[in-house]
């Protein structure tokens, strides 16, 4: 199986952002929740809190956005084309996504590729209130041994970012993917 990251890996940019700006300029008034965010963003560049609790105050946002499947499935329909162009060259049946984006947000992307393993951070997409442990570090390899698959199936890994060293490092071979660019990972 080969196993990718999703943000800056298969997709080339960070779709939470994006996702996020695509919904300020649809609606301004979403920026009312930024001064909570900011404070979240400071509080975990100070390193007074994780990013578990850093998203909590970022997806606060999500509480104000009017019909966010709908907005959800029009972002895709706009960018799913934006891939990079050599997934599609290397995509098996078996693959899966483990991303530190929340699953709503990386799911309909999987969907429109085929993708059928998506493992990520479990965010309410209505409320904003984050389910589970941020999925990226140690804990990305926590949450592919807890969702049943063995890491030494995983014959090609895809990411990045090296805060996902833990998975690269279970994997026959690791890739790092820079600018859409693929490069063998040295550790």
């Amino acid at each position: 199986m080969n196993v990718y990251d999703w943000d800056k890996t298969i997709y080339p940019k960070d779709s939470t952002a994006e996702f996020y700006v695509y919904n300020i300029r649809k609606d301004l008034t979403l920026l009312r929740f930024f001064p909570k965010q900011l404070i979240g963003w400071i509080l975990w560049g100070l390193k007074i809190i994780d990013k578990t609790e850093m998203k909590k105050y970022f997806y606060s946002y999500l509480k104000g956005v009017k019909n966010i499947d709908e907005k959800l499935e029009a972002f895709w329909d706009e960018r799913i084309s934006n891939i990079n162009s050599w997934y599609r060259d290397l995509q098996k049946e078996d693959d899966i996504v483990i991303s530190a984006s929340a699953h709503f947000m990386v799911e309909p992307a999987c969907r429109r590729l085929n993708i059928k393993y998506l493992i990520a951070s479990e965010v309410d997409r209505y409320t904003g209130k984050v389910l589970s442990e941020n999925c990226s570090d140690k804990e990305k390899l926590n949450r592919f041994i807890k969702a049943g698959f063995n890491v030494k199936e995983i014959e090609n890994f895809y990411s990045d970012s090296n805060n996902d060293i833990h998975l690269a490092l279970k994997a026959k071979k690791a890739y790092k993917v820079t600018d859409g660019k693929i490069t063998d990972w040295k550790f």
